[in-house]
């Protein structure tokens, strides 16, 4: 009887043991997501997730503490731009502000095609 509830506590703490591992990694993974999509303030060229500095350790432990509180990746990045502004983002989001930073490169590419069209058919 006595090892039968050895067996039993034994099984048990093994499955709780997955299970939190199973945690463990689905929110480092998220962390993982979340930070590739920032940048570094230190290190400028380089991604929170790339990064190895001071800020981008705390901004990912912060991530970890943000994710564990039980909010959104949206909550999340609109904490961090409230925070750092949205020049924090990778992706920064289309709105009325940086409308022109979408739609510059297409009037560019359409009036380089243009000049190329005159000077290949024209003359």
């Amino acid at each position: 009887m006595i090892r039968i509830v050895k067996y039993i506590l034994l099984i048990s703490f093994f499955i709780l043991s997955f299970q939190k591992l199973s945690i463990a990694n689905n929110i480092s993974s998220e962390v993982d997501k979340i930070s590739k999509n920032l940048r570094c303030l230190i290190c400028q060229g380089q991604s929170v997730y790339d990064s190895q500095s001071d800020f981008a350790l705390s901004m990912k432990i912060l991530i970890s503490k943000k994710i564990k509180e039980g909010k959104s990746e949206k909550q999340i990045y609109e904490y961090l731009k409230n925070q750092y502004g949205e020049w924090i983002v990778y992706d920064p989001e289309f709105n009325r502000k940086n409308l022109i930073l979408w739609i510059f490169p297409l009037i560019l590419f359409i009036f380089g095609g243009l000049l190329i069209y005159r000077k290949v058919f024209i003359n």
